[in-house]
């Protein structure tokens, strides 16, 4: 009996450590995997990190000089004779108007679409839809829309004109996200006599913020990276990041270290900010993608 049951549990052993060794390779090829994938991600990222902070002179330089001193020469000529800051606040102000804008009339449309299919299937479809058709296409009218109101070089004009363009993503994000909602919360609340408003705004909101979030984030990178409308639509005054990094190609050639240090004063608002949110905005697009 205990000879039989030795070579049946070396067996198991030999099946186990096998197992084992499969799963360890698997792990160290997923790992290397991963790790090969970041490096491609983060290494431009930190070679244009690496260029802002050394020399205009040093920043042409190829191959690299890794031993290069630290300089601010570069994020000196920007803030100073480029007065990048006013383009940082004209971009973030444009951005965070956009983004409530498209959430003031966002939710209650994607709402209205969750909760009476207003509509129907053909609504939702169309509002994807109206992402067909190229943005090129619709510089002429809304320049000539905006000299004739008087609005050219207007934040406010950009902002109404990126409205456009964010809205059908945040309601289709949203419209998903509030159909996993229980709708039994919004049932007891109006069998205790509150209106449909209020419902929307006292408890439905509160529950839906990881997608509001989601959805604002989404919208703000949106505006903070467009280009095409902001060049066309602002001034030396009103203009944007993306727009000012342009000015920077100059015909005696591109200014590396600055447009260096100017595309990472343009990142480090987006990584911030999506680090600060990652969890709301992770389930957030998520719940509404599945949905």
């Amino acid at each position: 009996m205990s000879a039989s049951v030795a070579p049946d549990a070396l067996a198991v052993s030999r099946s186990v450590v096998r197992r084992r060794r499969r799963f360890s390779a698997g792990r160290l090829a997923a790992h290397a995997v991963l790790i090969a994938t970041t490096l491609t991600i983060l290494l431009p990222l930190l070679w244009i990190a690496r260029t802002s902070i050394v020399s205009r002179r040093v920043a042409y330089l190829i191959p690299p000089d890794w031993a290069a001193p630290f300089n601010l020469d570069s994020w000196a000529y920007i803030f100073g004779d480029q007065n990048f800051i006013r383009f940082f606040v004209n971009s973030l102000g444009i951005g965070v108007g956009t983004a409530l804008l498209s959430l003031l009339v966002g939710v209650p449309a994607a709402y209205s679409i969750a909760r009476f299919r207003t509509g129907g299937q053909t609504v939702r479809v169309g509002i994807l839809a109206t992402q067909i058709l190229p943005p090129i296409t619709l510089v002429i009218p809304v320049f000539i829309l905006a000299r004739d109101t008087g609005l050219l070089n207007n934040q406010g004009m950009l902002a109404v004109m990126y409205l456009s363009f964010n809205l059908p993503f945040v309601v289709w994000i949203l419209s998903g996200f509030f159909q996993g909602l229980p709708q039994e919360v919004e049932e007891a609340a109006l069998v205790d006599g509150a209106t449909r408003l209020q419902v929307l705004r006292l408890v439905v909101v509160p529950m839906a913020l990881p997608g509001l979030i989601a959805a604002g984030v989404f919208s703000f990178i949106l505006a903070w990276n467009e280009f095409l409308f902001a060049f066309i639509l602002t001034g030396i005054e009103s203009r944007t990041l993306p727009v000012a990094l342009v000015g920077l190609i100059t015909q005696a050639g591109t200014q590396v270290g600055p447009m260096a240090a100017g595309t990472v004063l343009m990142s480090v608002p987006v990584i911030a900010l999506t680090f600060m949110v990652r969890r709301y905005l992770v389930s957030g697009l998520t719940f509404g993608s599945v949905k």
